[in-house]
């Protein structure tokens, strides 16, 4: 299964009331045909799978999508465990344009994304 390469561009908030496409994420997944995360196939090829948050006047951070009990995080190549950003039910959303998706950020504000791109 290839994977995909996904845009998430932070949606509109009390903050940005027009969103942002300064601030988001682009991850590379494993995704199926419907546009579900396919969490079988991230296990196959998990070194592949990674991220890039991109923020606005902030440098870019890199890393990758990581397992964490029930549920999944973006895990920072140079922070510990207790830094990565939890996303919100990735397993039971579709990562197809136009959806949304929640991350808790290192803030700890829990934000939403809109999903701008899959290739």
């Amino acid at each position: 299964m290839p994977l995909r390469k996904i845009r998430l561009e932070l949606a509109r908030d009390k903050d940005f009331p027009d969103g942002s496409v300064e601030r988001g994420y682009e991850l590379t997944a494993p995704l199926t045909e419907d546009g579900h995360f396919d969490s079988a196939e991230w296990k196959n090829q998990k070194e592949k799978c990674t991220v890039r948050r991109f923020w606005h006047n902030e440098p870019d951070e890199h890393g990758h999508l990581a397992h964490r009990g029930s549920g999944w995080a973006f895990h920072y190549d140079d922070e510990p465990a207790d830094e990565d950003e939890p996303l919100y039910k990735l397993d039971r959303h579709t990562l197809v344009q136009g959806e949304y998706i929640s991350v808790m950020e290192h803030d700890g504000v829990l934000r939403t994304f809109r999903v701008v791109r899959v290739r």
